[in-house]
């Protein structure tokens, strides 16, 4: 499996750091985890190859995860030639649905009908499924938003694990336990914090009850970089962490 963190930002704007969005790939899977604000572009100063990109996931519904979907639909029909006819998947919690449909509404039809098969499947927390043959793809609630949800992605022994947008969960660490990648939000100071998003000492204390391999931090707001973020995460994690930056990648 292979990861690679497109935008490792938030709403916040920033010079370095586009809004969220992750690329999965496993086996012939290339799967999209949001599609935040500059991840089009992003992707395309990186090099990589969005048009390849064969499923999307949302973690749940805030513009910094969502608001180049959009965008990225049309390209797949306009921004690149001949058009795309390999068929997309979106997942995302209950509520994708409706989610798209509103979108639908503001943007065109093309939205749901944009010339190639476009599938919407809504993936309840808890649930499991098989996204194609050797990868399942399952999701599970996290304090966030009402919809919000993490997911595991396993392919070949291999386990992801992505937090999304989420405040400290005890049994979210335990849901990853031994994971082979965490990649977790990290998005403000203590002295910022909030019950729906993680400071580094609770990303500290999340990866001790998880235990995964190597420890991915994302998803940070501007005030978060002024703090010895590795620091603070090693009194709780002494494992393998990195900070993310836009372009970053690892195989595992």
């Amino acid at each position: 499996m292979r990861l690679t963190t497109i935008g490792t930002g938030t709403v916040s704007p920033h010079a370095h750091r586009v809004s969220a969005a992750h690329l999965v790939e496993a086996g012939d899977v290339r799967l999209l985890l949001d599609c935040g604000g500059g991840a089009m572009h992003r992707m395309a100063s990186l090099g990589l190859r969005w048009q390849d990109i064969t499923h999307v996931a949302l973690t749940h519904f805030h513009a910094d995860h969502i608001s180049d979907l959009p965008l990225l639909i049309l390209a797949w029909r306009y921004g690149d030639l001949p058009p795309r006819s390999e068929p997309l998947a979106i997942f995302g919690p209950p509520g994708t649905g409706e989610l798209m449909s509103e979108i639908a509404a503001a943007f065109g039809e093309w939205v749901l009908e944009p010339g190639y098969p476009l599938e919407v499947r809504e993936v309840e927390p808890g649930s499991a499924l098989e996204i194609q043959p050797g990868v399942n793809l399952e999701a599970r609630s996290v304090p966030h938003t009402d919809e919000s949800v993490a997911y595991s992605v396993e392919h070949d022994g291999r386990r992801l694990v992505f937090t999304g947008d989420t405040g400290f969960d005890e049994e979210l660490g335990v849901w990853a336990r031994d994971c082979d990648v965490l990649l977790s939000e990290c998005s403000l100071p203590a002295g910022m914090g909030l019950p729906t998003h993680l400071t580094p000492e609770e990303c500290g204390h999340l990866a001790s009850l998880a235990r995964p391999a190597h420890l991915v931090l994302t998803h940070f707001y501007p005030p978060v970089e002024g703090v010895d973020i590795a620091g603070i995460v090693a009194e709780r994690f002494p494992g393998r962490t990195t900070l993310a930056s836009d372009g970053w990648t690892t195989e595992f």
